[in-house]
């Protein structure tokens, strides 16, 4: 029988470390094994005008709210103190930044997730994985919306910077940092394990694509300095297209 201290050791102290080998090592091995599985699966074709709506809504939304944690969560604490910033201001930008963000991503995620289980045939393109990570954000969306009403009650940012302690003490392989977070409220217990959970899952679902946006940017300035483009007609010679060559080509 586990004990509250035995859940908080395994959650906190150990399936981090669990959910980032499998998400490292998943993805890898996804791409070596199923490269032609690496794509969103798009269904544009179907119900388009919900799919736009529900598309942008969620994605920056989404965005906005992941890269506010990665900010937010992986700023050493001294940067902080060494740029005069308050802890309680960091937290109310948080909260201003991160709520309307979160409900716009919300919304978004519903209308994705209404067009994916009630129209048939968008459900036919769906796989199981895709359709329960997807109902994993979606909770993982509205559990972080609650937690703001947590975050009201201490606004000094005391909170703040344990979260901030407890992540940066996982990256540095800190193997007791679940210690700083044992006794904060259960919803953000919840919210960092379902993170967590859908971490592990990113390898086995049409989230990997998020990988290829990532590295669109540096394979865009690593490409080739034009490509060559032939004409179907025998006689017509090779046209070059793209960026003008440098002097150097």
């Amino acid at each position: 029988m586990f004990t509250d201290f035995d859940l908080d050791f395994i959650i906190f102290g150990i399936f981090p470390y669990v959910a980032l080998t499998v998400f490292l090592l998943g993805s890898i091995a996804r791409y070596e094994r199923d490269p032609f599985t690496w794509k969103s699966s798009s269904s544009q074709l179907l119900r388009r005008k919900q799919l736009v709506w529900g598309s942008i809504l969620f994605h920056v939304g989404i965005l906005t709210v992941f890269f506010g944690h990665l900010v937010g969560l992986f700023t050493p604490v001294w940067v902080l103190d060494a740029l005069g910033i308050p802890y309680a201001l960091k937290q109310w930008m948080a909260v201003i930044i991160g709520g309307p963000a979160g409900i716009a991503a919300l919304i978004g995620g519903t209308m994705l997730l209404h067009r994916r289980l009630v129209d048939p045939r968008i459900r036919q393109t769906s796989s199981y994985p895709d359709i329960i990570v997807m109902v994993l954000i979606w909770l993982q969306l509205a559990i972080g919306l609650l937690t703001i009403t947590q975050t009201l009650q201490h606004m000094d940012g005391a909170e703040m910077v344990r979260f901030m302690t407890w992540s940066q003490s996982v990256v540095t392989w800190n193997l007791n940092a679940w210690a700083m977070v044992v006794d904060v409220h259960w919803l953000y217990k919840l919210h960092i394990f379902l993170g967590l959970l859908i971490t592990m899952l990113f390898p086995f679902t049409r989230l990997v694509h998020i990988w290829s946006g990532f590295a669109a940017p540096f394979r865009y300035l690593m490409r080739p300095g034009y490509q060559i483009v032939r004409s179907r007609r025998k006689t017509a010679l090779p046209k070059r297209v793209g960026r003008p060559a440098t002097p150097a080509e």
